[in-house]
C-alpha cells in the first residue's frame, strides 16, 4: 500500500470523516453531525469508521451541539455543580479546549503538546472548580503522545491476561493443597511483585508491585490509572470540551437527558465514542530510523548501548511482544462508566494487521509483534530524599502514590518536548537527573558517565522521533 504525504493523508482522512458525518452543510455551524449509534459504527468498513473518529478528533465543538457544562463537573463519575458554572470556559477545572486536536498536535495531529496545553486533574473534588494552580486543589499534567495507542491497549490486555492467569492459577492449587500458595508475578518479562492466595478464596496483595491489586494494566496517563482508549475518550470528552458521552451521562445513569443542563441531550452516542477509539488505535506507531548525519548516526549508536548498560532500559524496555493485533472495542477490561462487551451483540472488530504501517514492526523467532515502545507498563516510584525533580504533587490519582509513575513510553521522544509528568522540562538531559526513587541507580550512572556518554544517550533518545 502506498504511503501518503503526511498533510495529505490527514487531509484525506478529514475528508473521509466529514462525509461519514454526512448531516452539515459546509455553511452551516457545528462539527458533529448526526450523533452515531453503536450498530451503525460497528457496520461501517473500518477506514470509514477511523475517519469519522478523526473528524471528531480535530473538531471544534460548538455550544450548540453540546459544549460545555455549566451543570455539571469535571469528575469521572457524573456529577452536578453547586451552582452553573460562571463561564462556558475554565482554564484549570474545564471546560479548556475547543478540540481533542488542540492539545494533541505535537508534531502532528495524535501528538504531544506544548506546556501551555497542560490539563488539570483533582482526584475525589467531585464539585470541584478550582480556579488556582496550588496543587493542594490540583495536579497539572502534560499531554501526552497516542501514536501506536492501540498496540499499547493491546500489550495491556495480553499482560492483565498473563497476569491473572498467575492468580488463578495459585488460587486452583491454594484450594486443592488446603495451603498459602505465593505466586510470582510477570507479564511479558516485567515483574508485578507476588501475591499470596488462601485456600479459603482471599488473596494477600500487598507485595503486588507497579499494578493495582486487581492485576488490571492501565496504561494511559502519567500514572497509569486509565486502562482504556474508551474510558480515556469519554472522561477527555466531559472534562475537557463539555461534550458527553451518552454511555455514561445519558438518562439510562443519570436519570436525565440533558445531565449537564446545557440543553443539549446525547450529545455523543456510543458509536461516535466508537470511532474516536478507532482512530487512536489506528494511529501509527514511531517508526524511527537511523539519523541520516553520520555523527549522529554513530552516536546514536553508542547512546544506545550506553543507555542499556547504564540500566536505564530495565524499565525503558526497547520492545514488548504482542500476541494479536485484532483490536475490538468495547474491549475485555472496559469499567464502570463505559460501554461493556457484555452490552452490546458483538463488539466493533479492527484488524491492526491489515494496516500498511504493521508490516513495519520488527519479529521475534515466534513471529509475534515486538512493540518498540521502550516502556514496561509498570508503575515506579519516582523520588526519593535526594532526588525529587518528579515530585511535588500533595493529591494522590486513582489510589496511586503521590510520587509514582508509570513508565513514559520513549518511542517518538525526540519529537513530543517537553518532558515529565507537567511537561516542564525542557531537555532530555533535565528530565534524567530529575529520575529518583526506583529509577536513581540509573539516573547516577548517566550522572557519573562523563560528558561524551551523556551527549550519546541524549543523541539516542532525539532519535527516536515520530516518524522518519
Amino acid at each position: 500500500m502506498r504511503t501518503l504525504p503526511a498533510p495529505l493523508a490527514l487531509a484525506l482522512v478529514l475528508a473521509l470523516g466529514a462525509a461519514a458525518a454526512a448531516a452539515l452543510e459546509p455553511w452551516e455551524e457545528g462539527t458533529v453531525g448526526r450523533p452515531m449509534p453503536f450498530a451503525e459504527a460497528r457496520a461501517m468498513p473500518p477506514e470509514a469508521l477511523a475517519a469519522r473518529g478523526a473528524a471528531l478528533f480535530a473538531a471544534r465543538f460548538t455550544e450548540a451541539e453540546g459544549a460545555g457544562r455549566p451543570l455539571a463537573t469535571q469528575a469521572d463519575t457524573p456529577t452536578r455543580r453547586r451552582r452553573p458554572a460562571a463561564q462556558a470556559f475554565q482554564r484549570l477545572s474545564g471546560p479548556d479546549a475547543n478540540s481533542c486536536a488542540g492539545c494533541h498536535n505535537q508534531p502532528q495531529v495524535g501528538g504531544a503538546g506544548d506546556f501551555a496545553a497542560n490539563a488539570f486533574t483533582a482526584e475525589g473534588a467531585r464539585n470541584a472548580e478550582f480556579d488556582v494552580l496550588d496543587p493542594q486543589f490540583s495536579s497539572e499534567r502534560g499531554t501526552t503522545h497516542l501514536f501506536g495507542a492501540g498496540l499499547i491497549e493491546l500489550l495491556a490486555r495480553e499482560m492483565t491476561a498473563q497476569l491473572r492467569t498467575a492468580r488463578d492459577a495459585a488460587l486452583a492449587r491454594a484450594r486443592a493443597t488446603g495451603a498459602p500458595v505465593v505466586a510470582r508475578l510477570s507479564a511479558k518479562g516485567v515483574a508485578f511483585g507476588r501475591l499470596v492466595a488462601h485456600p479459603d478464596g482471599s488473596i494477600d496483595a500487598a507485595g503486588v508491585e507497579g499494578v493495582d491489586a486487581d492485576l488490571v494494566i492501565r496504561p494511559f496517563g502519567q500514572k497509569g490509572v486509565v486502562g482504556t482508549l474508551r474510558r480515556f475518550t469519554v472522561t477527555a470528552l466531559n472534562a475537557h470540551h463539555g461534550m458527553q458521552a451518552a454511555e455514561r451521562f445519558g438518562a439510562r445513569w443519570t436519570g436525565s437527558d440533558d445531565f449537564d443542563g446545557d440543553g443539549a441531550a446525547d450529545e455523543l452516542l456510543a458509536g461516535d465514542v466508537s470511532a474516536l477509539v478507532a482512530f487512536q488505535a489506528t494511529l501509527p506507531p514511531p517508526s524511527p530510523e537511523p539519523p541520516e548525519h553520520p555523527e549522529w548516526r554513530a552516536r546514536a549508536a553508542r547512546g544506545e548501548a550506553g543507555f542499556a548498560a547504564m540500566g536505564c532500559a530495565a524499565c525503558h524496555v526497547p520492545a514488548l511482544p504482542l500476541e494479536s493485533l485484532r483490536f475490538t472495542d468495547p474491549g475485555p477490561y472496559e469499567g464502570a462508566g463505559t460501554l461493556r462487551a457484555g452490552d452490546v451483540a458483538a463488539p466493533v472488530t479492527l484488524d491492526l494487521a491489515a494496516l500498511a504501517w504493521v508490516a513495519r514492526l520488527p519479529r521475534d523467532a515466534e513471529g509475534r509483534a515486538l512493540v518498540p515502545l521502550w516502556g514496561d507498563l509498570r508503575r515506579h516510584m519516582m523520588v526519593d530524599a535526594q532526588v525529587s525533580g518528579f515530585g511535588g504533587e500533595l493529591l494522590s490519582q486513582g489510589f496511586v502514590g503521590r510520587d509514582v509513575f508509570i513508565t513514559a513510553e520513549l518511542w517518538g521522544v525526540g519529537d513530543t518536548a517537553p518532558y515529565g509528568h507537567r511537561g516542564d522540562m525542557t531537555t532530555l538531559d533535565a528530565a534524567i537527573r530529575a529520575h529518583g526513587g526506583d529509577a536513581r541507580s540509573a539516573r547516577d550512572a548517566y550522572v557519573d558517565a562523563g560528558d561524551a556518554a551523556r551527549a550519546d544517550v541524549v543523541a539516542f533518545l532525539k532519535a527516536l522521533k515520530v516518524a522518519p
